[in-house]
């Protein structure tokens, strides 16, 4: 691929940017921010690190300057504030969809057929503002939490069993957040059953500690995790540049999988050159639907707190 553009040089985006020069997985990656100097800076620190790990993607910072975005191929939006202490759900809401549609309609201008992979938060009301401000059919704008979602908790389950994480094998559905689907069912440690090697009650503290994942991090370091979110997010990119048709969960738009319409919500994708070739469906129990119903329940309820904002019209 020619271009790939990050946009947002806080820990996630640069991670994003840095994880991706180093798969060479393009020509050059262009890394936006809006503070004067930050993604100049990051840019420069990854590009003289190409020496040393061998990589020959040509790392641009820029401040602002989306023509430099111009002929990109795949867009990587990280943007966006935390939520403060005294701020609402909606406030948090609006600040960030703001700022997401700005960015996206910014990038879109100068890449029209680009693909765009959303990382900011709440990560799946933020996807849908970008779709809304993208202008673009729905398998070209999805957001990155199942894929993370699911790394923490195979990484949990590898330090559990003391096995190699590569080996362990697991899917996670619905909303980013307290509302996620895990799916012991469908987890496996090379073809076993996860069920056979851990009790129920260490899977249910196991599933537990996976969603309130980033939490657990935010009270270790006071700020949001970045080396995970920013893997996550270059796999996506690796899949689609590559055309791997790789199933991972990513957050799409639903038109009739599952049961539920008109919601973006985490579910198994085929993920190739064209963004998300296929949602994958597969067969859920009453209590793994229901969980899924809720979940998408507590998306639908954001996504309309957004449209009852009026951005968009």
């Amino acid at each position: 691929m020619q271009k790939i553009t990050v946009i947002g040089a806080g820990n996630v985006g640069a991670t994003v940017a840095n994880v991706i020069a180093h798969k060479n997985l393009a020509k050059e990656v262009v890394l936006v921010d809006i503070k004067e100097g930050t993604a100049e800076g990051k840019a420069l620190d990854i590009w003289q690190s190409a020496p040393i790990n061998h990589f020959n993607t040509r790392v641009t910072g820029v401040t602002n300057d989306y023509l430099a975005t111009k002929g990109s191929g795949v867009i990587v939006i990280t943007s966006g504030i935390p939520r403060k202490p005294g701020m609402s759900r909606d406030d948090l809401i609006k600040t960030n969809a703001s700022i997401v549609k700005e960015v996206t309609e910014k990038a879109t201008k100068y890449s029209p057929d680009a693909i765009i992979i959303i990382v900011s938060n709440p990560l799946d009301v933020m996807t849908y503002a970008a779709y809304l401000a993208a202008n673009k059919p729905s398998n070209k704008v999805f957001g990155m939490a199942g894929t993370l979602d699911t790394g923490r908790y195979r990484a949990f389950i590898a330090n559990a069993l003391n096995v190699d994480p590569v080996d362990v094998h697991a899917l996670l559905m619905g909303g980013h957040g307290d509302t996620m689907v895990p799916l012991p069912r469908y987890t496996s440690v090379n073809g076993i059953p996860v069920t056979e090697l851990l009790g129920k009650e260490e899977l249910d503290k196991i599933v537990e500690r996976t969603k309130k994942g980033g939490g657990e991090l935010v009270n270790l370091m006071g700020t949001s995790a970045w080396y995970a979110p920013g893997a996550a997010a270059a796999q996506i990119v690796e899949a689609i540049v590559d055309d791997q048709n790789r199933v991972l969960p990513v957050c799409a738009m639903l038109n009739g999988e599952y049961g539920l319409k008109n919601v973006y919500l985490g579910v198994p994708c085929k993920i190739g050159k064209n963004g998300i070739e296929e949602i994958i469906k597969i067969a859920l129990n009453k209590e793994e639907q229901a969980l899924l119903n809720t979940s998408a329940q507590a998306v639908r309820e954001l996504m309309k707190s957004l449209d009852n904002m009026k951005l968009f019209e």
